[in-house]
């Protein structure tokens, strides 16, 4: 048991657990923004062009409401409306991932000098010179 909370301790203290808390309260932030979007910016033009029919109550009646049974009905309407919130939240986390992927690769690139290179990048690539060096000097002993 000391052992799991040591564990536990060494995740909370690192950041690991603070970072994936901060991304999960900006991440349920950002769902009510772009929810917000879609039902407040988006929909409203589709329902008029749409003689204003609003999506979100478009619905497949399976069994009529009638004396002490609710309606059965497969609502398609909402469906639609969360597949654009979705459609929303991966283009722009694809964008974002996209872009830290970018400065990132920038960051690796030795040859690179606006980023300041990681030590361990830059060590790797001296050693891959110095052996490139020793290839060429071995060869050209060969001949």
């Amino acid at each position: 048991m000391r052992n799991f909370y040591q564990e536990f301790k060494n995740f909370a203290i690192k950041g690991n657990m603070i970072d994936m808390a901060i991304g999960i309260i900006i991440g349920t932030a950002f769902n009510e923004v772009i929810n917000t979007l879609v039902k407040k910016i988006i929909m409203p033009p589709l329902s008029l062009l749409t003689d204003d029919v609003q999506l979100s109550n478009r619905k497949y009646v399976l069994r009529e409401a009638s004396e002490g049974v609710e309606e059965v009905a497969i609502g398609y309407g909402e469906m639609f409306e969360v597949l654009i919130d979705f459609l929303i939240i991966a283009f722009t986390i694809f964008v974002v991932i996209k872009g830290i992927n970018r400065f990132k690769s920038k960051s690796e690139d030795p040859e690179n000098k606006e980023v300041v290179t990681p030590k361990n990048i830059e060590i790797l690539s001296n050693l891959e010179r110095l052996m490139q060096e020793q290839n060429e000097i071995l060869k050209s002993k060969e001949k």
